[in-house]
């Protein structure tokens, strides 16, 4: 289980176990780091970049030899070593439409309680990718993350076992506490930007869904640009390319809250109602 905190984070049962893709074969992304002991790595450098959070091949070939080199006991002949090894075991050269066609096969989709939210976003939270969504308070983001997390340990389609999900709630709460100011800006930036990058390769490493939420602020320009809404979410450019997609939730009538596509590399900008239930998320009653 993985185990992430910001102001409330939670990680669902990410688990050492068999996950079936829809032709049958594990792909080399979960090649354990134990391999190298037989391509003559020792132990002990293996333990290191355990200890560093890199378990996969993969991992070790997303990580740049800097970075390796950064973590103790560690020489620059040793890092090179790990990465020519790493390189043998897994092809990480550059893949044709065809091959990148056959890895989004094993995407899945994680259902949020709601019909029409799912279909909003194309059959539900996509594997490998960050889907944030971004509102006021009491719009829904916190209850999503709750509903999500229940839902992701359900089996699904095309083999899926349950339990692959991230979720980050709030992903900018504790930068807006701890960097003040546009003195510090540069800064916030900077690690926000790392640790999202962090993310998206967790993301793609173990193909899970990656689910962050994110805060509103006013923007004092808006009334300048004739701009019918003056609130946007907050993170800058830095949060808005690293998302794949962005949600939009805002208040309805009573418990209902209306999501909006406010951008997806696949799915076109539409709108869908929900219910905030005792159970949970749950679609729009008549």
């Amino acid at each position: 289980l993985i185990t992430i905190k910001f102001e409330i984070m939670y990680a669902s049962a990410i688990e050492e176990k068999d996950v079936s893709y829809s032709d049958g074969d594990q792909l080399n992304d979960f090649q354990d780091v134990d391999l190298l002991q037989s391509h003559g790595i020792n132990v002990a450098d293996i333990k290191k970049l355990k200890g560093a959070g890199i378990c996969t091949i993969k991992g070790i070939l997303m990580t740049t030899a800097k970075k390796l080199c950064n973590i103790k006991g560690l020489s620059e002949a040793k890092v090179d070593k790990i990465k020519e090894v790493s390189k043998s075991l897994c092809d990480s050269g550059f893949m044709t439409a065809f091959e990148v066609g056959e890895r989004r096969k094993n995407i899945f989709k994680i259902s949020t309680g709601s019909k029409e939210l799912d279909k909003l976003l194309g059959g539900g939270l996509e594997s490998m990718s960050i889907t944030e969504a971004f509102g006021e308070f009491r719009t829904g983001k916190t209850q999503l993350s709750h509903t999500l997390c229940v839902l992701t340990q359900l089996p699904g389609a095309n083999g899926y076992t349950g339990g692959k999900l991230l979720i980050v709630d709030s992903v900018m709460a504790l930068f807006r506490v701890d960097f003040s100011g546009r003195g510090e800006l540069a800064d916030r930036q900077q690690k926000l930007a790392q640790l999202l990058a962090r993310l998206q390769k967790i993301s793609e490493e173990y193909n899970l869904a990656v689910f962050i939420t994110n805060q509103m602020t006013a923007d004092p320009g808006a009334a300048l640009s004739f701009q019918a809404d003056p609130k946007k979410p907050i993170g800058g450019n830095i949060l808005a390319h690293a998302s794949t997609t962005r949600i939009y939730l805002r208040k309805g009538r009573g418990e209902l809250r209306i999501a909006k596509i406010y951008d997806s590399p696949d799915m076109p900008e539409s709108e869908a109602t929900f219910a905030i239930t005792n159970g949970g998320i749950d679609d729009a009653k008549e």
